[in-house]
């Protein structure tokens, strides 16, 4: 039976009730009957409803686990970008001393000494390019990281708003119609 009819007969019975004299208005009503049409209205509700109520329910949870995994996302980034720059920074040391090694044993001799500098010279400016390079492709990389887990949370709101939306229209064009339907007997007398 649809939720409309089972509201359809409890006014029917309200209407219908018998009202006991000198009693202020207070009426007699068949509370069995009445008790059954409120099981059968709680057993009717959409499906929908349910699930939006469950949705709703586990909203914290839904956010709470984004946020870790977010956090973990960040941290693994923050891990490797460090890792990333220590080895570059320490194959940037290895190389510029190397270079200075090199350059020491040439200085022995007149002739090689200003192409040692200069050979110097270029593995450091080349360790230090490299050195910023991948510091760059480090920073990308945990920028990179950082938009997928902002993407991610992003959508889970999203699709935490648009939920919420539907319940709130469902609650306002198909939970309640707003309008009242006559009694039996008031479609008797017309």
């Amino acid at each position: 039976m649809k939720i409309e009819a089972l509201i359809d007969e409890l006014q029917e019975l309200v209407d219908e009730a018998f009202t006991i004299p000198l009693s202020g208005g207070k009426t007699v009503i068949n509370t069995e009957r009445v008790k059954e049409i409120i099981d059968d209205m709680r057993s009717n509700l959409p499906i929908e409803l349910k699930q939006a109520k469950n949705i709703a329910a586990d909203r914290t949870n839904i956010i709470n686990k984004s946020k870790s995994e977010a956090e973990d996302i960040v941290q693994e980034a923050e891990d490797r970008s460090k890792n990333m720059i220590q080895q570059a920074e320490e194959k940037a040391k290895f190389t510029v001393k190397q270079a200075e090694e090199k350059a020491e044993a040439l200085v022995q001799q007149n002739e090689i000494v200003l192409r040692a500098q200069t050979r110097a010279n270029d593995i450091i400016a080349q360790a230090d390019k490299q050195a910023a390079e991948i510091k760059g492709a480090a920073n990308a990389y945990l920028d990179g990281l950082m938009k997928k887990a902002d993407d991610e949370l992003s959508k889970n709101l999203a699709d935490l708003k648009k939920t919420r939306e539907g319940l709130k229209n469902y609650q306002t064009q198909g939970g309640s119609s707003g309008t009242r339907r006559p009694s039996s007997r008031q479609r008797r007398n017309a």
